[in-house]
């Protein structure tokens, strides 16, 4: 904060008439003027010699204390021999700073008290005069000695002061006010001790001196006395926490009581006018500690507060209570109200500590004083006298009091405080913890929370959500949700819900309602709903009722308004939040309260604006409690009314078109509530009555114009009524069965294959709307209706196909029927008849499909039509037709009594009657179970293989085939069935079991020939048929074409016998079922065949694939062509890849349309997808493995036979094929058939991987329609399982060609591709059986070795090359995959992958690119091995150890590690982590070549090279191996530091962790480091990776300072020599003292705090010495800056204890530095730069303020309020105010420069004004006048507002700006 004043007027005055000059000299100029005008008589220069020659000794070596003794006794006898009279001191620079030397702490008392022994008798020979003007000299040394002085010792220092310091006057003691009181200030520390008292003295005789008035010495500002030493002991207690306790005890005994100890009147407008209040305020005591800057008391208070001891925030609140009240005028009047509030926030802060001394301290301050008790007499109330305002009476308790009290004088500043607290944009956790933890704490006491509280919660809650939101860390979210939770558990559940309340006010169009406000409100309230624990009593019971009311009242409205205008975001979450609360709601709270006496006025007499002018009255008037009323509305009422809005609100959202997709939720709560609300509660439905009338009249034409969520809602919400037992009472049966009808004719609609969006929705809903309905058999009646053609079209009575079609929709997705075809999956056994029965009865779901069904069924008979074609595909394809065979057998079985089999003859012989129920039902079941057979023959056998019910008089069982065969053997061998029947009865059951029969007999592997002849005639016709969409007629046409080539096959292959290939190309998969023809093919498809075929054929096959009006029948089309393709024998070849083309393009389209279609407004009239996709995957399957029969049976004859020549490694043992490559250049015809059925293969791969990946987690296609993700899920999943099953036919034919493949997809064709997409094919690989690790892992080296050293490879493993992939993308995906597997996949790998690496060994050099990706491999390995414990694990390691270093000296061996190579990636490169990359290929552009390299590889390992090695002398030989091929060269190498990487720097500080690598980098960073360009290393390279590995080698090596430290040699002379010889000597010993200084400062900064305090001494020691150059010696004063440098590092690095030795040799230097600008000035010592480096030393000492450095800041700085508030003639006496007044006269106005940085403390932290940044901007030539004048110029005033603001220092910016200066290159001479 900066100070509200003008200071403008604050630029330096003139100097006074009598100095005799315009500008006044600096302090050390004029002294050298005084020493100038002494006389020169042979006495005084006897004397000024002896002082010399004194002072002299103390440049030799001083070892023990005693010397130092023997020094000052030395000193003391020259200084006694000064002449009469003299009262100079000569040489009194070099005195001052050898007696500030000898009151080191280190030294001894005795020390000490011969060194004040000396300063008395300089002091006495000065006197009053002399002392004035050498104050700077002397007082520096005195200063601190009190703070560590002995006993023995201080009463000798306090007598210094008060002889010879105090007594000066007020105009010399002014500018070191501050450093005075700091010196003093130890002595208050122990009030115990005996210098306290005369340290008290001291202070008012300090005090008083200050008051004396000069005349024309001070301005009217300081008449009053002793406000500047108020001022200035403020700012000393702010800025030194160490002398803190000093500065309490003495405000403690001397502060004045700023407000009366009672307030005698409470209203603080009558408070004003209080004599007692006014004679405080206008007390000059007051007026003496609150001007001219009122904000320095409270700013003193606030750094009290907020100190680190407890004993010191205790004593400042005691302070507060006791002398600075919160009814003080002095707060209210003048002090800035925000001052107050920094007061009261740092008074409140004290809470965080939870120690109860100091919050019973604080209640005190924020209560106020105890009241006064009167029992007397109680005054009337409003009537209070000023003299019993505040006095407790019978009307009026002590506690109301203390309250009144806080809410009239603290609650506002304490309010708004916290709030500052809660706004705070800090991301910091702490920040955000601390206001949470006050307002839990000031809960403690009620006085204060129950006023605070209320205005604080809701911010607070909303600081949380925002943190909630913004914040990237999960554990500080939970960190602050935690204490945010603790602190709403202790609020009162009815200000909670107010708040609520109003936030909900906010939100909903009730009040107040914009759109920006609602969606923040309703956010917050459901952030607190999700997070927070709202599950107490009276928030269940009385609260979120309410609450759920207010929410649907507004919803309500919202709903009209946003048809009006769109969308808005607001209604989802309020609804969400609604469904949360009423879900929350226990029955209980509907309950009617026994307590209630009388009824409340019921809802339907009250106005909605009644109800929420009650709850609004509730809650912001009465804030929720019930303390004051009850519950605004009944729990009865409340019921009725959250009801009978709920269905007000469905009703609107079933008329609503914005709003249907929320129409589950609604409902769900309408649900909710139905099951909690009690019987009596009878709800008014008519407006949702209406509503549903008016979906149900919108849907009577099939649902046109009604979207399916408002019709699937409306089912709901009758099954959600029908659902309570209370319906009967709500709905009446009548209107029930009417809207049910109708809602199952609208949701029969969306069962159409053309609509497959809410296939799985709408079925839900139907039987949904079975279980509501009145009448079990209404839904049935109303599907057996809609499954028949309308009775006004041609077909009525007859099934429709699509009616046919909506059935088969409506059998696949009922629950039933889907378990009935996961279970035929798991078993073959069928439960008995009777169960069977009773599962019907108890589920009511297949009665009500029976009929419907049976219609169905009925089309079989009708071949002609379009239905029956439909019904025979989808028999074919229906899984649970089981559960229709058993329905059918079931009834035939209940139909007929047969007699036990040993009657069976005797009863036939008799004559007597089979008794059959009824005939012609019989014959009807017949019928359709031959029907059945005849036309699902691939899919019924297994279910008539099941086994059937027990016979009741056998214990055998029998299959449902063997049961039909005896049933119609049985029926056959009677003649008189059927008694008393018509006699057509029994020939037409004979006709139908013969039928049946037969096609039992003829079994599931035969087919049916018919002699046809015509086929290129059929060929036309077919391709016409398909141009007309003629299903029917196709079907037929392609039967009869399939059974002419048959035909004509047969008849020209008599004698010859099926040939079927048993033999694999590779033995390793002979085990495995590969990719084949199905097993129900009769052999002459695999036959050669000799039959010539029309070259149309191919040309109608695909027309027949591709045309969209062939998709219903396109299983037809599939099996069309299976049968084809062998007719084609060698030909096939040639039409293989248009063919397979054909079905890939083809099935993407289909894919793309499916895509398309589960998007919001997606296209649906596409027909039947996912039924079509499936078809043409099964094709292209089926096409693959009919030419790959092909294949292998024309390469069957080609087997080569192994030699004993051929190697007999991991390439030459293993057999994996049966083929062999023509070795011919040229390829064969049987090569060019392979790569033509590779490149199919190839297709296949793509489209199934496109249809895997659709649906998943990496799919980028996500369905938009979230109303259809059932049924979209349901095709994904069935698609992914086809493909799937794809897949592992082709791996097992072609694994090696289909794993490059999918490694070309990974790749992504070297486009960078989608991270979830690459880690599909992962996945993808995990899940097929036959790409296994053990199958995978072999064909991955296959692949490398056919590109790196193909001759090596056996040819029966070399891979064809079809996919663009190079050694170095597969070595990569060896790598990921391998860290994709789990640790158990080792078992299967671990020898396959131990013989290719030492095959690679072998002969390493063709795989040189891939090795250090092998060694990542190996790596990864290791690590894998480390987590499992298969085989001999100690062998194991052993042996991969041994190949681990093998490979890693092969790499070493092929490759060149140089610099020059690594030089090429820029240093400020991205550094690439393989752990980022891990299973996925690179997404951020970078090639894999960056990733890989050798030094990205070896730095990803090393961490873990302990669980890879585990010997150490194997650690021991890579590490060393690794420092000498890659860290050596790179820092040896000329490009050196270009050349040196994140990722080089990252492998060196993963060797620097490895304890067994101490040894190898400790050489090279040492010489890294003494590299002259090492400090040409970019400085953020240097901070997040050289740091750690100095600090590493420091720890290793502690003798390296102390080395460097002996490299500083000691300023010389340089002789006679002149020239060119000299000055080149001089600059090397100039650039050799640059660099070791440099490392001297980035080891310190490298290190840890205090580290080389061992070392201190021999670097002051060097520093002091090196202080000491010239422009002339050698080394120069050129290293200046590099001295400025280690000293900041010092500074920012070690204690500031261990620094008190330093402070008189940086005093002097930075004196002589800054003065040196002095236009004067003859010094030729200093240049410009040495210069800014000086003053960026003053810049950081003055943002960091070591307490020591505080007692000498008056020499440089005005660090008292003369700063900004100067007397009229006040002259500056600070050196770089001096200095700043003297280069400004000098300039002149004409030469006014602007400043690169601002005036004023920077916001949030104390930051250098000389940082990097600002000094890069300013031209070198120009630093003087635009850098260094602008920054003394504001130093003064910009240190004093950074106190001001009580701004914490930025050590970071500090560190970074040294690190930076450090690492600039252009400043080495």
């Amino acid at each position: 904060m900066s100070l509200a004043v003008d200071i403008s007027h604050a630029r330096r005055s003139a100097s006074p008439n009598n100095s005799g000059r315009s500008t006044p000299l600096s302090a050390k100029l004029r002294s050298k003027d005084d020493e100038n005008l002494t006389r020169t008589d042979k006495p005084y220069k006897r004397y000024a010699s002896n002082v010399e020659r004194a002072l002299s000794s103390f440049d030799s070596a001083l070892q023990e204390w005693a010397d130092y003794i023997s020094f000052l006794g030395r000193l003391l006898k020259a200084l006694q021999t000064k002449p009469p009279n003299t009262t100079t001191i000569p040489f009194k620079t070099i005195v001052a700073k050898r007696l500030s030397q000898c009151v080191n702490p280190r030294l001894p008392a005795g020390v000490h008290q011969k060194t004040l022994d000396v300063y008395s008798y300089v002091f006495k020979t000065l006197g009053n005069d002399g002392l004035s003007k050498d104050l700077s000299l002397y007082l520096p040394g005195l200063a601190p000695t009190l703070s560590f002085a002995a006993l023995s010792v201080k009463p000798s220092l306090l007598k210094l002061f008060e002889a010879y310091i105090l007594p000066l006057g007020p105009k010399p003691l002014r500018p070191a006010l501050k450093a005075v009181i700091l010196a003093l200030l130890p002595g208050l520390e122990e009030d115990s001790s005996e210098e306290f008292d005369r340290t008290l003295g001291l202070f008012a005789t300090l005090k008083r001196a200050m008051a004396v008035e000069e005349s024309g010495g001070l301005n009217a500002l300081d008449s009053s006395g002793d406000q500047y030493f108020w001022q200035c002991f403020f700012l000393a207690s702010i800025t030194n926490p160490s002398r803190r306790s000093g500065a309490l005890a003495y405000l403690t005994r001397s502060l004045p009581k700023l407000g009366s100890a009672s307030p005698i009147i409470l209203d603080p407008e009558k408070m004003n006018g209080d004599p007692v209040e006014a004679d405080k305020l206008n007390d000059p005591a007051t007026e003496a500690v609150t001007s001219p800057e009122p904000g320095l008391l409270i700013r003193c208070f606030c750094a009290g507060l907020q100190d680190q001891q407890l004993l010191i925030q205790r004593g400042f609140l005691d302070l507060l209570v006791t002398h600075l009240p919160l009814h003080s005028l002095v707060l209210r009047q003048k002090v800035d109200s925000q001052d107050v509030q920094k007061l009261v926030a740092a008074a409140a802060s004290v809470v965080a500590r939870r120690e109860m001394s100091l919050n019973r301290r604080l209640w005190s301050w924020f209560l106020g004083p105890d009241p006064a008790v009167d029992t007397e007499s109680a005054p009337s109330p409003g009537l209070f006298s000023p003299s019993t305002d505040y006095v407790v009476t019978p009307s009026r308790d002590r506690a109301a009091l203390q309250a009144d009290y806080f809410r009239r004088f603290g609650l506002d500043p304490l309010v708004r405080s916290i709030t500052m607290m809660i706004d705070d944009t800090s991301s910091q956790t702490q920040d955000k913890l601390r206001p949470l933890r006050i307002c839990l704490s000031l809960m403690d006491r009620w006085e204060i929370g129950a006023l605070v509280v209320p205005r604080l919660f809701l911010p607070a809650m909303r600081s949380v959500w925002l943190y909630s939101r913004n914040s990237t860390s999960p554990d500080s979210i939970a960190e602050v949700v935690r204490s945010a939770s603790v602190f709403f558990d202790g609020v009162e559940s009815g200000l909670i819900w107010s708040e609520i309340y109003g936030l909900i006010s906010q939100a909903l169009p009730m009040t107040g309602y914009t759109k920006t406000r609602s969606e923040e409100s309703i956010d917050l309230t459901i952030f607190m709903v999700f997070n927070f624990n709202i599950r107490e009593e009276e928030m269940l019971i009385i609260h979120i009722p309410l609450l759920s009311l207010i929410l649907l009242l507004g919803l309500r409205t919202l709903i009209s308004i946003q048809n009006i205008h769109e969308n808005d975001s607001t209604f989802e979450p309020a609804l969400r939040l609604v469904s949360r609360l009423v879900d929350m709601i226990p029955e209980r709270a509907f309950e009617p309260d026994p307590t209630l006496h009388g009824a409340r006025v019921g809802p339907s007499q009250m106005e909605e604006q009644e109800i929420l002018s009650r709850i609004e009255e509730f809650y912001m008037k009465n804030h929720g409690s019930l303390d004051v009323e009850d519950q605004p509305v009944s729990a009865q009422d409340l019921a009725q009314l959250l009801l009978l809005n709920t269905t007000s609100l469905v009703a609107q959202e079933l008329r609503s078109i914005v709003h249907t997709r929320h129409l589950d939720v609604t409902i769900g709560i309408l649900e909710n509530l139905i099951r909690k609300i009690p019987l009596s509660t009878t709800p008014n439905l008519a407006n949702m009555t209406s509503s549903l009338m008016y979906v149900v009249e919108n849907s009577a034409d099939g649902g046109a114009g009604v979207p399916f969520p408002i019709v699937a809602a409306a089912g709901s919400t009758i099954a959600a009524f029908r659902s309570s037992s209370k319906s009967v009472e709500w709905l009446d049966d009548h209107s029930l069965r009417l809207w049910i009808a109708s809602l199952v004719k609208s949701l029969w609609s969306f069962l159409s294959p053309a609509q497959p969006k809410y296939h799985v929705e709408a079925v839900r809903s139907l039987w949904r709307l079975h279980s509501a309905a009145p009448d079990r058999h209404l839904v049935e009646s109303s599907v057996t209706t809609l499954v028949l053609a309308n009775p006004s079209d041609a077909g009525a009575g007859r099934v429709t196909p699509e009616g046919a079609r909506r059935f088969a929709t409506l059998w696949m997705h009922s629950p039933s029927t889907a378990m009935a075809a996961q279970d035929r999956r798991s078993s073959l056994t069928r439960m008995p008849a009777e169960s069977l029965v009773a599962t019907k009865q108890s589920t009511h779901e297949l009665s009500v499909l029976e009929r419907p069904l049976l219609l169905v069924l009925d089309t079989l008979n009708d071949e002609k039509s379009n239905s029956f074609v439909f019904v025979v595909g989808w028999l074919q394809s229906l899984p649970n037709i089981h559960l229709i065979a058993d329905v059918l057998i079931c009834v035939l079985q209940a139909g007929t009594h047969f007699p036990p089999s040993d009657q069976i003859k005797a009863e036939r012989d008799h004559g007597e009657a089979i008794g059959i129920d009824d005939p012609q039902i019989l014959i009807y079941y017949l019928e359709l179970m031959s029907n059945l057979i005849r036309y699902a023959t691939n899919n019924v056998w297994p279910a008539l293989a099941r086994i059937t019910i027990f016979e009741s008089d056998s214990t055998d069982s029998e299959s449902n085939s063997l049961y039909l065969a005896k049933l119609c053997l049985r029926l056959l061998s009677y003649r008189d069935m059927v008694a008393s029947r018509p006699a057509e009865y029994p020939s037409k059951i004979h006709l139908a079991a013969v039928t049946l029969l037969q096609q039992l007999l003829q079994g599931p592997s035969q087919a049916s020939l018919i002699d046809l002849s015509f086929d290129a005639l059929l060929l036309d016709e077919l391709t016409a048929a398909v141009h007309r969409g003629d299903t029917l007629l196709q079907v037929a046409l392609m039967d009869l074409t399939v059974e002419a080539f048959a035909i004509r096959l047969t008849k020209e292959e008599q004698d010859q016998t099926p040939i079927r290939p048993q033999i694999n190309r590779r033995e390793s998969s002979k085990n495995s079922p590969r990719i084949s023809i199905s097993a129900d093919r009769i052999d002459t498809k695999a036959r050669p065949s000799s039959i010539s075929i029309p070259s149309e054929l191919l040309d109608c096959l695909k027309l027949g694939l591709t045309d969209p009006k062939s998709r219903p029948i396109i299983e037809d089309w599939i099996d069309f062509l299976d049968h084809c393709l062998p007719l084609y024998g060698e030909g096939l070849f040639q039409i293989l890849l248009s063919l397979v083309d054909c079905l890939c393009t083809t099935s993407e389209s289909i894919l793309s349309l499916m895509q398309n279609t589960f998007k919001n407004n997606g296209n649906q009239l596409v027909g039947s997808l996912e039924p079509t996709l499936s078809s043409l995957l099964g094709g292209l399957e089926q096409t693959l493995a009919r030419s790959h029969d092909r294949l292998i049976s024309g390469e069957v004859n080609m087997t080569p036979v192994k030699t004993p020549e051929q190697p007999q490694g991991f390439f030459g043992n293993m057999v994996s094929g049966v083929f062999t490559s023509d070795p011919q250049k040229t390829r064969s015809l049987k090569a060019n058939n392979r790569l033509t059925v590779l490149l199919c293969f190839k297709d296949a791969v793509l489209i199934c991987y496109k249809v895997w990946s659709w649906g998943t987690s990496g799919s980028t296609v996500a369905p938009c329609d979230a109303t259809a993700s059932a049924s979209f899920t349901y095709n994904a999943v069935r698609l992914r399982n086809r493909a799937r099953r794809i897949f592992e036919h082709l791996f097992t034919a072609e694994p090696l060609e289909c794993l490059e493949t999918l490694i070309d997809i990974w790749n992504g064709g070297g486009k960078a591709k989608e991270v979830k997409e690459s880690l599909g094919i992962f996945n993808l690989l995990h899940v097929l059986e036959g790409s296994r690790p053990k199958n995978t892992i072999p064909a991955l080296f296959n692949a490398m070795y056919s590109r790196t050293n193909p001759n090596a490879l056996d040819p029966l493993r070399k891979s064809t090359l079809t996919s663009n992939l190079s050694d170095f993308t597969l070595a990569a995906f060896l790598v990921e995959y391998v860290n994709s597997l789990d640790d158990d996949a080792m078992d299967e790998i671990w020898g396959d992958c131990a013989i290719f690496l030492r095959d690679v060994l072998a002969n390493p050099l063709p795989h040189r690119q891939t090795l250090p990706m092998l060694l990542d491999f190996t790596a990864s390995l290791g690590q894998k091995v480390d987590n499992t414990n298969f085989g001999e694990q100690r062998r194991m390691r052993r042996d991969l150890g041994d190949l681990f270093v093998r490979l890693l000296t092969a790499i070493f061996t092929t490759q060149s590690i140089s610099a020059s190579q690594e030089a090429s990636t820029p240093i400020n490169a991205q550094r690439p982590k393989l752990d980022e990359v891990k299973g996925i290929r690179p997404v951020d552009g970078r090639k894999l070549t960056e990733i890989y390299n050798t030094v990205t590889v070896l730095a990803s390992f090393m961490p873990r090279l302990s669980k890879i090695l585990i010997e150490a002398d194997r650690i021991t030989s890579v590490t060393t191996m690794v420092s000498t091929n890659v860290i050596a060269p790179a820092f040896r190498s000329k490009a050196f530091p270009e050349n040196v990487t994140p990722t080089l720097l990252s492998l060196l500080r993963a060797l620097c962790s490895i304890p067994e690598a101490s040894k190898s980098w400790k050489k090279d960073v040492g010489e890294a480091l003494n590299n002259s360009k090492f400090f040409a290393s970019p400085s953020a390279l240097v901070e997040t990776d050289w740091l750690s590995i100095l600090e590493q080698w420091i720890i290793t090596d502690k003798e390296r300072m102390p080395e460097l430290v002996s490299r500083l040699s000691v300023p010389a002379s340089a002789g006679i020599v002149f020239g060119v010889g000299a000055s080149s000597a001089r600059l090397e010993a100039d650039r050799k003292t640059q660099l070791n200084l440099r490392r001297i400062a980035i080891l310190i900064l490298a290190a840890a705090n205090d580290t080389f305090v061992a070392s201190l001494g021999g670097i002051q020691e060097k520093l002091v010495e090196l202080l000491t150059a010239t422009a002339s010696s050698s080394p120069s004063s050129l290293t200046r800056c590099e001295l400025y440098m280690v000293i900041r590092a010092l500074t920012l690095k070690v204690s500031a204890i261990h620094m008190t030795s330093f402070w008189p040799a940086i005093n002097s230097e930075l004196h002589d530095a800054i003065d040196s600008l002095s236009p004067i000035s003859r010094s030729n010592t200093y240049n410009k730069f040495s210069v800014l480096h000086a003053c960026k030393l003053l810049d950081v000492l003055l943002i960091l303020a070591p307490d020591e450095f505080q007692l000498h800041e008056w020499l440089f700085i005005t660090d008292t309020i003369d700063a900004v508030y100067q007397p009229a003639e006040w002259v500056p006496v600070a050196l770089v105010d001096d200095v700043s007044e003297e280069l400004d006269n000098t300039a002149g106005s004409l030469n006014q420069t602007t400043t690169p940085f601002v005036t004023g403390a920077h916001p949030g932290k104390r930051r250098p004004l000389l940082n990097r940044d600002v000094v890069k901007s300013v031209d070198p030539e120009q630093v003087l006048d635009k850098l260094l004048r602008p920054f003394l110029r504001q130093l003064s005033i910009h240190t004093f507002e950074s106190t001001y603001s009580m701004e914490a220092p930025d050590w970071q910016a500090c560190f970074d700006d040294l690190i930076q200066d450090i690492f600039d290159d252009s400043t080495l001479v």
